[in-house]
Order: structure tokens, then sequence, then C-alpha cells
């Protein structure tokens, strides 16, 4: 099987997050017969029922290579043409799983043995995976994690802030809206108070951006509504003190808002000879906290196709990023 035949796998294994416990199973198949191989030790790590990381480790691991094996929905098969393999994960993240897997193999060729291979749940939702490997370290002194950017090194990610906005009201017959309360109404004055913002901005990460996501509310056309929310996303470029008290702020006295999920930014260093990036996604490094090493962000394909219908990575990146896992491996290592 070669790397494009095990990213086709990989992808042709639904793993929407929650749902990743077929291809945790194939990959710890996989990386058994790998360490039965080269002296290896492969094991999951429970999570939650019915989902597990798969760590794979040679010796006293120095440098840690990883990333997520869950996806967002909907599921596609792949396929592939000269130039891509196509499909839900393709580059978002299974091309890089299969980079990672290929690099760590012509490493033990190699003889550096001191690696490990960790593939975590749930990194699209909360990052669980993430916050339950980092319970459980090896001692290894280095994080490379496997995200879309073009295989450049990224020199930092912005975080997120999840927040939830919802107004109440009373209900009345639309025809004498004097006797209700419109939930809608209050709604929409929140958000259009939330939109007015001032966001911060990072000289190296750039603006923080904002999204109002979703929208419900209200019983019928002819009903004054009594309830009404909306979800808003903000990519954050520093740890989202600041833009949390902003929104309160904003909105007192008009909806309520509760905090979904914070994931601070991260600044991440650079190595001579990679090129170098910075994104505006978030990934599991923070989540990590440090615990499996010093984290770089690196990997094959684009992230403007993950998350769509048009969802492919390069075949052409995937080889190079065996090649970039390999000497950034043996760069740290030394």
């Amino acid at each position: 099987m070669n790397a494009f035949e095990l990213t086709r796998a990989l992808v042709d294994i639904e793993s929407i997050t929650e749902n990743e416990e077929r291809v945790g199973n194939a990959l710890f198949d996989h990386l058994s017969q790998l360490a039965a191989r080269t002296s290896g030790h492969v094991e999951r790590i429970p999570v939650e029922k019915n989902r597990f990381n798969v760590l794979a480790w040679w010796d006293d691991p120095v440098v840690t290579l990883s990333t997520h094996m869950d996806t967002v929905p909907p599921f596609f098969a792949s396929r592939e043409d000269d130039t891509y393999v196509w499909g839900r994960g393709s580059c978002d993240t299974k091309g890089i799983i299969a980079s990672m897997i290929f690099a760590a193999e012509q490493l033990l060729k190699d003889g550096v043995r001191n690696i490990a291979l960790l593939f975590v749940v749930g990194e699209e939702r909360n990052s669980l995976g993430a916050f339950e490997a980092a319970k459980h370290p090896r001692g290894s002194k280095f994080l490379i994690n496997g995200e879309p950017t073009e295989n450049k090194l990224a020199l930092g990610s912005k975080g997120v802030l999840r927040v939830e906005v919802s107004a109440s009201g009373r209900m009345a017959h639309s025809a004498y809206p004097e006797l209700g309360d419109s939930a809608i109404l209050k709604l929409l004055d929140a958000l259009n108070a939330v939109r007015r913002v001032q966001l911060p901005t990072d000289p190296i990460l750039g603006p923080s951006t904002l999204n109002i996501g979703t929208i419900t509310g209200g019983r019928a056309p002819n009903v004054i509504p009594d309830q009404a929310g909306a979800e808003v996303f903000i990519r954050l470029v520093d740890d989202g003190n600041g833009t949390r008290a902003a929104l309160k702020q904003a909105v007192d006295g008009k909806a309520e808002v509760r905090e979904v999920l914070t994931i601070p930014s991260v600044l991440l260093g650079s190595l001579p000879g990679f090129e170098t990036t910075v994104v505006a996604f978030t990934t599991d490094i923070p989540a990590f906290g440090g615990s499996w090493g010093k984290p770089y962000l690196i990997g094959p394909g684009t992230i403007h196709v993950a998350h769509t219908a048009e969802e492919r990575i390069p075949k052409r990146e995937i080889l190079d990023a065996i090649q970039i896992y390999q000497r950034m491996v043996k760069q740290l290592i030394q």
C-alpha cells in the first residue's frame, strides 16, 4: 500500500466526530503491523465509550508526530486523478496521517527510533482527544501537529471563542404586537451590537474575525416570538478575555451570552530551512498544553478546500510531506 492508497483507505472509513472507532481500529491494526516489524509499541488510549486515541512509539520518544482522526460531515468517499486524492478528510487530515506513517517508516529504516505517532479524536468539535492525551504525556520534547498548511511551518494559529446568544420574550397574536414582546427583535438588536464590537488585531496573526453562524427562533409567522437564539464564532488573536467582556457588555439588557468554547491563539516556532506561513484556523495544540513537547504546525493540503464538497489533497504535497516530516524529526532530535 503506497501513501495514496493509504490516504484513500482512511478517507473511505467514515469518521465524523464521535464516530472515530472504525478508523481508530484500522490505524491500530496498521500500526501494529509496523510495530511488529520494528520492535515498536501500539496502544489505544481511552477517551470515552467507543472513542480512543491511537499511540505508537519506539524507544523513548523525543519527537511526536500527531494529528486528528475525525472529520466534519457529510461523508463522501474517495477518488483520485493524476493530481489529487479527493474525499472527505483527504486533506483534513487523512493524507496527513498517511504522510506521517510513511515518514515514520522511513525514519525507522534510517535508524531513527526516538519517535511516536499520536492520532486523536474530536479535534473538529472540542479537542477532546488532545485534552485526554495531555493527561498522559510520554516524555516527548517536540510535537509536530499536522494540519493543512501547504507544507509550510505555521508561525501561529488563531484561537476560538464560541458563544450562544439567546433572547426571551412573550408570545402574543401578531395582530396585537403590543401585547407581546418579540424575542427575535431583541436578538437582532443584540447581534447588531455584537457586530459593532471592536475586535483586537495581532501583528503576526492579523485581525480577529466574527461569524454569526446560526439563527433560530419563533413559533409561527403569526405569533410574536417568545424565544430566539444565535451561535457566534470568533477567531481569536489573543486569550479572548477582552473580547468576552466586550460581547457581554454589547448585549447587556437585550440578550444573554453563554460561552461554549474558548481556545486561545498560539504563536509557534520556526526551523531553519522551512518555509513559513500564518493560519487563521484553530488546532489541537492549545489542548495539548505543552505536555507532549514544544509544538510545531505543518502539513500538506490547503485549508481552503477542507470542510467543503471539493475537499482534496495534492499527491505531490503528500510525497513532499513525507520528506519534510523526516527532515524535521532529524533536525529536532540532533
